[in-house]
């Protein structure tokens, strides 16, 4: 096979890599379209479930009531004793502790 005839071969074979590449083009530009309208639906969807809070309304709280959940009485447990049991509660339900509202622990007369 001489240049002359192998010419026509090599230019087909170079139109089709571009033609490829042109496709590959097209396809990863419509993934992308299709992806960021998912990820805008997911964030509207994200942004609707939250409720916002009525501006002017609640007063702000005092550093020491933004963690505080009520009072917890001690009927004989220590301190120690009762922080474990409150984490082993909030390990297990799967509640993180500042939501959480412990009214008393008894330990054992």
């Amino acid at each position: 096979m001489s240049v002359l005839e192998s010419l026509p071969v090599a230019l087909f074979v170079f139109a089709m890599v571009f033609a490829l590449l042109a496709v590959l083009y097209i396809l990863i530009v419509l993934f992308s379209i299709g992806i960021r309208a998912i990820e805008k639906r997911q964030k509207a969807a994200r942004e609707s479930l939250l409720v916002p809070e009525p501006a002017g309304t609640a007063e702000p709280a005092e550093p020491e009531e933004i963690f505080s959940s009520g009072q917890l009485k001690l009927q004989n447990v220590d301190e120690r004793t009762a922080a474990m049991i409150m984490a082993i509660v909030s390990d297990e339900s799967g509640i993180p502790l500042s939501e959480l509202c412990f009214k008393s622990i008894k330990g054992k007369v």
